[in-house]
């Protein structure tokens, strides 16, 4: 019986290497198309167009031409069914024993700043996707390819002449075609829902396709598997160091959320996604003095990141403590000198990739969807509600601590200075407690809160934290506002010679 390998990929890598074996070593024939067809003929690779093969035309510009029963006949036919062996033969239909099929480059397109609808529409592949799932489908007998990674192994395979192992090879292969084929298809349906209904818009049915990453040594805990999905590793790139936990990504991604909210030279230390001390300055090194200083303890085994190229003068006072990782744009070759001596030190670079548009969260029966919360928030558009008005120097510690606060678990509460963190209090039952753990941080790294500010995530519910604020030395306070008591809160405020804005905004973060 004739063997026949059917390719036709976008992604030539590899592809000629591949068509010769199976023809000089394997004795098959090989069906194909287009720019592959063409590239295989000028290489020396007999091929035979499936045009030819089919005796039916490629139509509409190629949207047609492997749609066709001659092709998925030979796909789809069970080898070990006489009736349909019996069939196949009276539409002189033959086998088709490999498939080796790269789709569109869909993903890659819609990428581009450049890319219209129109581009976007004519790179969704239609014969590549049927043809895949054909194949697989039909596993026990056709060995299908979707990624030239697997070339390789599919000769070694077929030259070990061990039908067992072929047939176990076989269903790696299948199972790599359907997750392919999903994440295609989800990526097709994010960018359609988004230009259809809207940029941000929550789709009907959330599509979920992306590739493994990485698996993890363990998840939170040693006794829980994980693994990594996603993009990461084109956001962010390892320079030193050991592998990456489940912990350190999630600690990495908050660091990178927070440090996004800065353009002045900015460093913020962070211990289980809270941030312990943030400051901007005019340098990174005085911005690491004084956010270090807010809290000495937690950076020890915590986050360090930063927003400009972090150099030698920097690194020299960082490797003096213990900590798990270290981010930033860029880094000096001094920085990276001093950083080596410590081994298991992970270095990272953040890209500056866009923030995930949306949020998931799994919980019992199902995943919580929301987009991001990032939202522009000016000035102007903040409410002064006190009777006296912030001064100059207030309103620039309350919009930076404003901008701290955001990334705190809550209920969360910050005093800050002029551009930087005096105490933080995270993930407290009662905001007062909140309050009370940050002005306890303060006082165990000897730091006066008076005339500091304070910024609360949310509203306060009563009139007590903001009198607690006034009592630690706080002089001005910013905070959402809005709620029942907002009078009782404001005349606390008043009481105590306060200034306080509204900005009519919340950001809980759970």
């Amino acid at each position: 019986m004739e063997k026949r390998a059917l390719i036709s990929v976008s992604d030539k890598t590899g592809v000629v290497d591949f068509a010769k074996t199976l023809v000089e070593k394997h004795g098959y024939t090989i069906l194909s198309t287009g720019g592959t067809a063409k590239l295989l003929a000028e290489k020396g690779v007999p091929v035979t167009e499936v045009s030819d093969y089919t005796g039916f035309p490629e139509m509409m510009e190629g949207r047609v031409k492997t749609l066709h029963p001659k092709i998925h006949g030979g796909l789809l036919c069970l080898r070990s069914k006489e009736e349909h062996m019996h069939q196949a033969k009276a539409h002189g239909i033959g086998m088709i024993d490999i498939v080796a099929v790269n789709l569109y480059p869909f993903e890659s397109t819609v990428a581009k700043p450049s890319c219209t609808l129109e581009d976007a529409i004519e790179n969704i592949d239609i014969g590549g996707p049927s043809m895949l799932r054909s194949a697989a489908k039909n596993h026990a007998s056709v060995s299908v390819i979707c990624d030239s990674a697997d070339y390789v192994a599919l000769l070694d395979a077929m030259a070990a002449d061990d039908e067992a192992k072929l047939k176990e090879f076989r269903k790696f292969l299948a199972l790599k075609v359907y997750q392919r084929t999903s994440a295609y298809d989800a990526a097709i349906a994010t960018y359609l829902n988004a230009k259809f209904n809207g940029e941000g818009s929550l789709p009907a049915t959330l599509n979920i396709g992306l590739p493994l990453v990485q698996t993890m040594r363990y998840g939170e805990n040693p006794h829980q598997k994980a693994a990594l999905y996603g993009d990461f590793d084109k956001r962010f790139a390892q320079l030193q160091g050991k592998e990456l936990s489940y912990n350190n990504i999630i600690d990495i991604s908050a660091a990178s959320e927070l440090i996004r909210e800065f353009e002045k030279p900015t460093l913020a230390i962070l211990k289980h996604t809270n941030p312990c001390g943030v400051s901007s300055a005019d340098t990174l090194l005085t911005a690491w003095k004084e956010a270090f200083a807010t809290d000495t303890q937690a950076p020890f085994g915590g986050i360090i990141v930063v927003n400009k190229e972090l150099g030698e003068d920097l690194a020299d006072e960082i490797s003096h403590i213990f900590c798990e990782v270290i981010i930033a744009p860029s880094f000096s070759a001094k920085a990276l000198e001093i950083f080596s001596k410590k081994k298991n030190l992970r270095i990272m670079i953040d890209k500056g990739a866009r923030s995930p548009s949306l949020q998931v969260k799994s919980v019992f029966g199902g995943i919580l969807v929301q987009d991001a919360d990032i939202v522009e928030e000016l000035k102007a558009n903040m409410k002064v509600v006190t009777k006296r008005v912030p001064t100059d120097e207030e309103w620039r510690a309350m919009l930076f601590g404003w901008k701290v606060v955001k990334h705190v678990k809550s209920n969360a509460i910050v005093y800050a200075g002029c551009e930087r963190t005096l105490g933080v209090g995270a993930g407290q039952m009662s905001r007062v407690d909140s309050s009370k753990i940050a002005v306890w941080k303060a006082e165990q790294a000897g730091l006066s809160l008076k005339k500091s500010v304070i910024a609360s995530d949310a509203f306060f519910p009563f009139a007590d934290g903001l009198e607690a604020a006034a009592l630690a030395g706080a002089t001005a306070a910013i905070q959402p506002g809005g709620s029942v008591r907002d009078e009782e809160v404001i005349a606390a405020a008043d009481k105590h010679g306060m200034a306080m804005v509204f900005t009519g905004i919340r950001h809980f973060r759970h």
